[in-house]
């Protein structure tokens, strides 16, 4: 049976927590994801967006509970969790190409020791077409604006074949012509049957692109479909009362 066979299900968390060190930053954290959902991941500054998204990459380990995807360990889906980092989180003085990035999606699924293929760089090329960056695949990758540096990191996505997409704060700091580009490959995630999880601090844009809301703050708070769980009353109980203004 294939792997996408294999992972036509759900994406399950079983109270889940996440630390660092010896401090937790998130404790008992469980809700279930269908396929083709798309769910923003909200919460205050430092109370566990981003942690639980690397969390269910394997970027961080668990401190409890268990991840899973159609009922196997999420492990056994290394290469298809694909991850895109916030863009403070890069060194973008690291000595590669738009390319080589692009080309580490398909590193994943191939093994680290082999080297790429013509295929994986037929689809690397590919991928950063679609996003609007072809031919561009040889400059550093200092050397584009922000905007295009996530549409890399999208485009590596993009050639994992992913059954789930982690987008960590991907509307940060770019323009409406990038955000359009994010939005396009969010919708088409979704009508692939592709998990899309999606942390975020614009609740505005948070509203408007996804079908499920996931409110965290050191705990969940709440999870459900946006239309009945982004309520004033949710949203003071996971900011703490620090939101004054609710649109």
């Amino acid at each position: 049976m294939s792997q996408q066979a294999l992972a036509n299900g759900p994406l399950r968390l079983d109270h889940v927590a996440v630390g660092y060190d010896s401090t937790f930053v998130l404790s008992d954290v469980s809700f279930e994801v269908q396929p083709g959902d798309v769910v923003g991941v909200i919460g205050p500054n430092g109370g566990g967006k981003s942690t639980l998204l690397k969390a269910i990459a394997r970027v961080l380990p668990l401190r409890a509970g268990h991840v899973t995807l159609a009922g196997r360990g999420i492990e056994e889906y290394a290469g298809r969790i694909a991850f895109v980092p916030q863009r403070e989180e890069v060194n973008w003085d690291f000595p590669v190409t738009a390319l080589d990035v692009v080309l580490m999606g398909r590193y994943r699924g191939a093994g680290w020791l082999r080297r790429p293929s013509r295929a994986d760089r037929e689809r690397a090329a590919e991928a950063l077409e679609r996003l609007g960056l072809g031919g561009m695949g040889g400059r550093h990758i200092s050397q584009f604006s922000g905007g295009q540096q996530q549409r890399i990191f999208l485009a590596r996505a993009l050639v994992q074949d992913p059954l789930v997409v982690l987008l960590d704060e991907p509307f940060t700091g770019i323009d409406a012509a990038n955000r359009a580009v994010f939005h396009e490959a969010i919708a088409a995630f979704a009508r692939q049957q592709v998990i899309v999880l999606m942390a975020t601090h614009d609740l505005e844009e948070m509203a408007a692109t996804c079908s499920y809301v996931c409110c965290v703050n050191q705990r969940l708070v709440a999870f459900g479909p946006t239309r009945d769980t982004y309520t004033p009353e949710v949203i003071r109980e996971t900011f703490a009362g620090r939101l004054a203004v609710f649109s």
